[in-house]
């Protein structure tokens, strides 16, 4: 059994399905694969669960990988990706509930949350943070969307931790704000679901 490789010899090695290539690649990647996983879902065991999902991925598109691509990159895609998606589930599954609760009576078996209510609930959200000044947007994304820490959007933006905290207070309560006057035009218990997701997605 090999104890190391080059990333070039894992890569090769893992597409002619040889296990201690994937185990050298899980050894070298999991730590900082778990980092990002938990920057976005802020859990423990559901940071270990995803990144368990990402290098089953890894393993069942062996084959298909590009060799001449890093696999760190294709790692760091698709956890980041599986940690968004759960979040995006997570509140379209509360939407659900929601729906279901308060229209049990007048609603027939057929009558679910579609996916285009879904989608333009979740872009709501999105136009709000559009609208922000530059400085808050910037904020609000970093932490929100890329599940960067306080301490690293400090860093990026060249400001206090303090700044960022006062920006992202700021921020959110626009976006609350914005969320709050557009639902008016959509159902109110679908508003009121995405402000309290707000802090989570």
């Amino acid at each position: 059994m090999q104890s190391s490789y080059t990333e070039l010899e894992s890569l090769v090695a893992l597409s002619q399905d040889k296990v201690e290539a994937f185990d050298f690649l899980y050894h070298l990647y999991k730590q900082p694969v778990y980092g990002n996983i938990f920057k976005i879902v802020k859990q423990e065991d559901l940071a270990e669960d995803l990144l368990q999902e990402v290098f089953i991925t890894l393993w069942e598109n062996r084959h298909s990988l590009q060799l001449d691509r890093p696999v760190a990159g294709w790692l760091f895609v698709v956890s980041h990706n599986k940690a968004l998606s759960f979040l995006k589930k997570k509140l379209k599954e509360a939407l659900v509930v929601s729906s279901s609760e308060e229209f049990t009576e007048q609603a027939s078996p057929e009558e679910t949350l579609d996916e285009e209510e879904y989608s333009l609930q979740l872009s709501m959200i999105k136009e709000a943070v559009d609208q922000l000044p530059n400085r808050k947007r910037e904020v609000f994304h970093q932490l929100r969307f890329e599940g960067k820490t306080t301490e690293e959007v400090a860093e990026n933006l060249g400001i206090s931790v303090q700044s960022v905290r006062d920006y992202l207070k700021q921020a959110t309560r626009q976006v609350r704000t914005h969320i709050q006057e557009r639902g008016k035009l959509m159902h109110a218990s679908s508003a009121s679901i995405l402000i309290m997701m707000l802090d989570q997605f």
